[in-house]
């Protein structure tokens, strides 16, 4: 992993600590974090958590924190995606600043607490971050839940909204049976001998939504590295635990992993990389897991063995040289750089990587798409995603390339549902790209290659 040493530090989180729950610390924290924040304001537009908190300020007797009050600091603590862009490309005061901000962990212990009360976080229901039981439920209602999810079935969508808090507008990923797993079990790419990096061995961390919804984003990883002399397994021991993050339930998180790294790390005592399909996966494994388990060594050691599937294919390509066969793309592409992606400081891999097709074309957009994980579908924050979004969809629009790319693929529904509203809103804003969809980087790459349609 090639990280920026000038990076901000993080520091564990004490979650074991009995002091991390202290009702009266948090709040204290809460203010001297806020306070700072508020004396600072440079990144009210990142998302809606800091137009909140300066509103709060903004509006208060005092024009100071002391005159806001505590009961209104969950709206800021709601309105974060732990999308870490404050603390990765922002905030002036991060470790080894004596100061010592990390707004997203911040609000990360914030929902710990909630969560320890029993206060419920948003309106959404907690099944949505039930990623494994949804996805093994639907290797047998897939068609079903499908249906029931599609848009324009306006009165199952009222009753999810009713019920689940899921924003009847909100597009949702699809299910897919048989599952990423059973599919590279029946259908294996050859491995090319004659490829330069030809002995390179890789476990293919599927993700969730790799294995269940979008199978396609690792039928492409999996053939650019067979063709690329890769010899690759698919394993899926469970979900990275992001979404369970989200919803400030550490304990389950830290379960999980201590599971995980011990299962992957019997492919890395085979000689295998780790190779995650999803960038908010592959941030699990390197960076959040070790701050969470700081003392466990197969955490530590899987971290340094993880990898993003663009961050692996630069790393052949920069190591022993891509196989011949890559070709020109027709169309140009515009790239949103995932907010996980860019949180793990390792530089925009996906953008190197569709640098090395010939003539590439590739227009970067480095902004939030504003889903920001499951908060984006949930009727309190669908409108409001949609409003921190709509700069990137726009610039996207304004674009006109044939390809729209992100290695986030919530952001890829988000970013394209984003382009269409202003498109039927303005009809002159640009235009909508041909396919209608987001594609995964990797799946471009793989087109480049002819392996994939």
């Amino acid at each position: 992993m090639e990280a920026d040493p000038g990076a901000p530090t993080r520091h564990p989180i004490a979650w074991r600590d009995p002091e991390f729950f202290n009702a009266e610390a948090l709040d204290v924290e809460m203010r001297r974090v806020f306070d700072i924040c508020h004396g600072c304001r440079r990144c009210f537009s990142l998302c809606d958590s800091f137009p909140r908190l300066f509103d709060l300020v903004d509006e208060s007797d005092s024009g100071e924190m002391d005159g806001v009050s505590s009961a209104d600091f969950p709206s800021v603590v709601d309105a974060c995606t732990l999308c870490d862009m404050c603390f990765m490309t922002k905030c002036p005061y991060t470790p080894p600043h004596e100061w010592n901000i990390d707004f997203p962990h911040l609000m990360l212990r914030y929902r710990a607490k909630q969560r320890r009360d029993g206060q419920a976080l948003t309106s959404s229901s907690p099944r949505l971050a039930e990623t494994d039981k949804n996805g093994r439920l639907a290797r047998f209602l897939a068609p079903l839940m499908n249906w029931g999810a599609d848009r324009n079935n306006r009165l199952s969508r009222i009753f999810m909204e009713l019920l689940a808090g899921v924003h009847r507008a909100a597009p949702l990923p699809r299910y897919h049976n048989p599952t990423l797993v059973r599919r590279a079990r029946k259908n294996r790419p050859v491995v090319n001998g004659a490829a330069p990096a030809h002995g390179r061995k890789v476990a293919l961390y599927a993700t969730c939504f790799a294995n269940y919804n979008s199978p396609v984003i690792g039928e492409a990883a999996l053939n650019v590295l067979a063709h690329n002399g890769v010899e690759c397994e698919v394993v899926y021991p469970r979900c990275c635990g992001m979404p369970q993050l989200e919803q400030g339930d550490i304990a389950r998180v830290a379960e999980n992993a201590k599971k995980t790294a011990a299962e992957l790390g019997s492919w890395i005592d085979k000689g295998y990389d780790i190779v995650a399909l999803v960038p908010s996966c592959a941030l699990m494994l390197k960076l959040e897991w070790p701050l969470i388990l700081p003392d466990d060594p197969a955490v530590k050691r899987l971290a340094k063995h993880s990898y993003n599937i663009t961050e692996y294919v630069v790393a052949i390509a920069r190591d022993e040289g891509l196989a011949e066969g890559v070709k020109t793309l027709d169309g140009g592409v515009t790239l949103h750089m995932a907010c996980h992606a860019r949180a793990q400081n390792i530089g925009n891999k996906a953008a190197d990587m569709l640098k090395l097709v010939p003539d590439a074309d590739v227009e970067v957009i480095e902004r939030c798409s504003g889903h920001g994980g499951s908060i984006g579908v949930t009727k309190d924050f669908h409108e409001i995603a949609l409003k921190v979004g709509k700069p990137t969809a726009r610039r996207a629009l304004e674009a006109g390339n044939r390809f729209v790319a992100t290695e986030c693929p919530l952001a890829a529904n988000h970013i394209v549902g984003g382009m269409e509203r202003i498109a039927a809103e303005k009809p002159d804003a640009g235009t909508l790209p041909r396919e209608r969809r987001a594609y995964h980087p990797i799946e471009l790459f793989a087109k480049a290659y002819g392996l994939i349609s």
